[in-house]
């Protein structure tokens, strides 16, 4: 088999294109939840905390220069290293959402998948039966 058919053959596979469609759901779907997170949970956690901003959450690992805003950006503009929690706590939070949401998805794909009722046995062909009745004639 040449190389070019053996690689036919793998890539239009159902295995390797459900991995493709799967990586590439997946991909998307992180970005919403990222969004999600970003853009609507964190602002109703600071507007609850009285304007916290996860994001802005770091400690400084050098001297920050007179006049550079305390903000993660201008910090990290002015090329201070910096031990950035906040980020890593906003990452974390996406994380746990995403696989929250993940959780009840396979749950409820779970609850409405109907188990497949036990095969029934199959008939017991005719011939069988036939020499079931010679067999039981023949003891008699």
């Amino acid at each position: 088999m040449s190389f070019i058919s053996e690689f036919k053959e793998f890539a239009v596979k159902g295995n390797a294109v459900d991995l493709a469609i799967g990586v590439i759901v997946g991909a998307a779907f992180g970005k919403i939840v990222s969004s999600i997170v970003e853009d609507l949970i964190m602002p109703i956690i600071g507007a609850v905390s009285g304007g916290f901003d996860f994001s802005n959450l770091f400690i400084a690992l050098k001297d920050v220069p007179p006049g550079v805003a305390m903000t993660l950006t201008e910090v990290k503009k002015a090329g201070v290293p910096v031990f950035a929690y906040g980020s890593f706590l906003t990452i974390l939070l996406n994380f746990m959402i995403l696989a929250l949401v993940i959780f009840f998805m396979v749950k409820q794909i779970n609850r409405l998948k109907k188990e497949a009722p036990p095969p029934a046995p199959a008939a017991t062909p005719e011939d069988i039966l036939l020499l079931r009745e010679i067999r039981d004639g023949l003891k008699k």
